[in-house]
């Protein structure tokens, strides 16, 4: 058959407008779908950010960031020592590069000078911002705590409230703790003090009237734990979720003279498993959350050998068993990049997008695209 030029502007018309959708989450669970990187370079400092879209092509990112980072002063008028306080990031063109417009810590000290123990101002870190229909939810790590806030427009905050007593580290001597809450032997780490944990960098969900709080619980190995309680009703002390925990990290280190790679990769998330992230999609919740596997070496003093996990709940339940992603860790094998495991997802007209970082240098934006 002949096919003459109109004809072919038909054809092509017609392929157009029998495009698939975007993939979603369950297409890259299933195989079909694959991270691309985007935008290398997004702008925002390498570490921690939590990114929201607020329409129209403006995108808000909060983060905590430092004089040492990005320039940043407390709202005293002092130099904000690293790790930092929360700044809230702007874009303007579609989410493709941030700015600070005003350099200071968004959330406000009591007085002045400000004080870390009572504002929290150089150890706000982590942040997980959830925007609901009337309110808007803030969960963030100060020292190993869980600390929440709340606002109705995500720029004024209310004061803060634990999550929960005690939390942290703290040793079995002052209080005991369950064995999901218990920190382990590590190969290279020795004479800890404290050997529980509930706590470090926390994720945050609503869905209806229920605040949904993710934290980091035990080590070596690391588990997921959630609390959740009324969204509307006092945001401290909430109520650990049914299922204890939700899964756990590796049970052991793996080769102790492997230190980076793809033979490390199932023991990614074996120290910590924190930074959760969550988006439902059809009937299951997706999360994305950062795996550590811990010091490279002996007494190093700092966290290496970090991943990008992702699980999903087990059925409909959020509140229920979750399964992990059996090719974790996405996007790179193990490494020594402190950015990689903290990630932002979103959905934005039906593509899904995650910010994380590109390099130990750049954060930048990877969207879903089919195989």
């Amino acid at each position: 058959m002949r096919l003459y030029p109109h004809s072919l502007v038909m054809v092509f018309a017609s392929l157009l407008l029998f495009q698939p959708p975007p993939p979603t989450l369950e297409d890259f669970w299933e195989g079909r779908a694959e991270w691309v990187v985007d935008v290398a370079d997004v702008g925002l400092p390498v570490g921690e950010s939590d990114t929201v879209n607020r329409g129209d092509g403006i995108f808000w990112s909060y983060l905590h960031a430092s004089d040492e980072s990005a320039g940043v002063i407390d709202q005293c008028g002092e130099p904000v020592e690293f790790p930092g306080c929360l700044t809230r990031w702007e874009s303007t063109d579609g989410g493709r590069s941030f700015t600070l417009p005003v350099p200071v810590c968004a959330l406000p000290c009591q007085s002045c000078p400000c004080s870390d123990e009572r504002d929290h101002i150089t150890h706000q870190q982590y942040p997980r911002v959830f925007f609901a229909d009337d309110q808007v939810y803030l969960a963030y790590e100060w020292r190993a705590q869980v600390m929440l806030r709340s606002s109705p427009d995500g720029i004024v905050w209310s004061d803060w409230s634990y999550l929960l007593t005690p939390g942290g580290t703290w040793p079995s001597s002052y209080s005991p703790c369950s064995p999901v809450e218990k920190i382990g032997p590590h190969p290279n780490i020795r004479g800890e003090v404290h050997d529980c944990l509930v706590g470090a960098p926390p994720g945050i969900y609503v869905e209806g009237d229920t605040l949904y709080v993710f934290v980091a619980a035990g080590s070596a190995p690391g588990h997921i734990r959630c609390y959740k309680g009324d969204r509307h009703g006092s945001l401290a002390h909430l109520p650990r979720c049914d299922t204890d925990p939700l899964f756990a990290g590796a049970s052991e280190y793996g080769p102790l003279e492997i230190t980076e790679g793809e033979a490390i990769n199932p023991y990614f998330d074996f120290r910590y498993v924190s930074s959760a992230d969550v988006l439902k999609v059809g009937d299951r919740y997706y999360m994305a959350y950062e795996g550590i596997r811990g010091p490279d070496v002996l007494e190093r003093g700092m966290d290496t050998q970090f991943g990008l996990g992702f699980a999903r709940s087990s059925g409909a339940a959020i509140d229920g068993p979750w399964e992990k992603y059996p090719g974790n860790p996405v996007l790179m094998p193990v490494t020594f990049n402190w950015g990689i495991g903290h990630a932002d997802l979103l959905v934005v007209d039906g593509e899904t997008w995650l910010y994380t970082a590109t390099s130990q240098k750049t954060r930048g934006r990877y969207i879903l695209r089919w195989k």
